[in-house]
């Protein structure tokens, strides 16, 4: 494929929130036989693939401080000019100096200032090709904060657009942006989804008993007081390993408690663009709509309904356990408005995991939940989808048939080889 034998990725972010970059350092290596060079900021660790294949390079650059809020508003301006200057030169230090020439640059956007142009500076520099991931538009993700109206977020979508179109190839996430790419921005861009590389499949019982055992202590504590969650996992101590609040070993069997909770999963940055305001008005309205099927009034002591549960009592619709994965700067905000929702059949956690517990987790869930806007709306389906739970809810079952039957027809490397690859191979050689 290459005259040089290397890549190098490009993140200006947290690689082990990006996991997108890492599927593309993965099969570079593994399927394009290159040596890959990874510029990203550090925090959360990759994925062990990443971090244990010979022919991957992690270059760490010094992440930009978040200024005090103790600082003068007048300043904002000038810490907004400043952020991106600094950035700009630490980059072209690192694509220039500190990795070895590859044959290409990927790299992710957004962010779009100052990483496109640095590495178009660098690509011509280094005689590179320049090859832009595109997941979004920065402009827009800007706007949310300064508003559209914005001086800067014009200049910064004039930047975006015009070294988006110096790029020698490009890919995006979908038709649609495609689309937008093609007909407002003049690019070209080659669609490859966001499928599932070979980690992410539906996780055994036992591997199932293993993650909720490390997760022991996360799940017994509640964000407020105490909750229908945080009852019943009481007696569970923090490091058991023979019973969790969705399964109970006995003797070598593993078996799943029948009146276990159902395990709702959803991702998310915490960050404007993800209304999760959403997910817990479902929340509220799952806790009401079931008192009244059940005939419960507000009176009903939810210790008594608590104490049922734990001795094994199961209802017509179960608990919600909403667990929340992610970092980011709206976290605090929405985890004081959870604990003040007083909610009698639904618990949330919030938490961080490790790349290789992750697709654990979601193998695991009943339910995911994607609440991701971009430019088009967002509401959830509010069919009472938990019905019977957990043994007779065909809803949930028919969903869940249709999402295994979809990723078992596609996955990560069969998508890169046949959309990414030829790209990259063909504006490699051009070069």
């Amino acid at each position: 494929m290459a005259k040089r034998g290397r890549a190098c990725v490009v993140v200006l972010g947290d690689l082990g929130r990006s996991p997108r970059m890492q599927y593309h350092a993965l099969s570079l290596a593994r399927q394009a036989s290159l040596k890959v060079d990874i510029v990203a900021y550090g925090g959360s660790e990759p994925h062990s693939a990443v971090l244990e294949n010979e022919s991957i390079h992690i270059h760490t650059m010094i992440q930009w401080p978040k200024h005090s809020h103790s600082l003068p508003k007048i300043l904002d301006p000038l810490m907004l000019l400043l952020k991106p200057i600094i950035q700009f030169i630490m980059l072209l230090w690192f694509l220039c100096i500190k990795v070895p020439p590859p044959d290409a640059f990927i790299v992710q956007n957004p962010p779009s200032v100052p990483t496109l142009v640095a590495v178009k500076w660098a690509s011509s520099l280094r005689q590179s090709a320049f090859i832009v991931d595109w997941h979004n538009f920065g402009y827009t993700l800007l706007g949310l904060s300064l508003g559209r109206s914005s001086r800067f977020v014009s200049i910064y979508h004039w930047l975006e657009k015009r070294y988006g179109q110096m790029a020698n190839g490009s890919l995006c996430v979908t038709r649609a942006m495609q689309h937008e790419l093609a007909q407002n921005w003049g690019i070209k861009a080659t669609v490859l989804y966001d499928q599932p590389p070979e980690f992410f499949h539906p996780t055994l019982l036992e591997e199932k008993h293993k993650l909720f055992c490390r997760l022991n202590r996360y799940l017994c504590h509640p964000l407020g007081v105490q909750d229908c969650v945080s009852a019943e996992t009481a007696g569970i101590g923090r490091d058991d390993q023979n019973e969790t609040l969705f399964t109970t070993q006995v003797g070598t069997s593993i078996l799943f408690k029948p009146n276990r909770p159902a395990l709702v999963v959803s991702s998310t940055s915490w960050t404007p663009d993800e209304d999760f305001g959403i997910l817990l008005e479902a929340a509220v309205m799952y806790d009401r709509r079931v008192a009244a099927l059940l005939d419960e009034n507000d009176s009903t002591d939810e210790g008594v309904l608590w104490k049922e549960i734990s001795g094994g009592k199961q209802y017509l619709y179960p608990r919600l356990l909403f667990i929340i994965t992610g970092k980011g700067p709206e976290k605090e905000k929405y985890e004081e408005k959870i604990k003040r929702l007083n909610l009698k059949r639904v618990a949330f956690r919030t938490m961080w995991l490790s790349a290789e517990d992750y697709p654990l987790l979601l193998g695991s869930a009943d339910l995911g939940v994607c609440l991701h806007t971009s430019s088009s709306g967002l509401d959830l389906p509010m069919k009472m989808l938990f019905r019977g739970f957990p043994d007779e809810c065909d809803y949930l079952k028919s969903l869940k048939n249709g999402a295994l039957e979809m990723g078992s027809s596609a996955r990560w490397d069969s998508e890169w080889e046949e959309h990414a690859k030829p790209l990259i191979s063909e504006v490699i050689s051009k070069t």
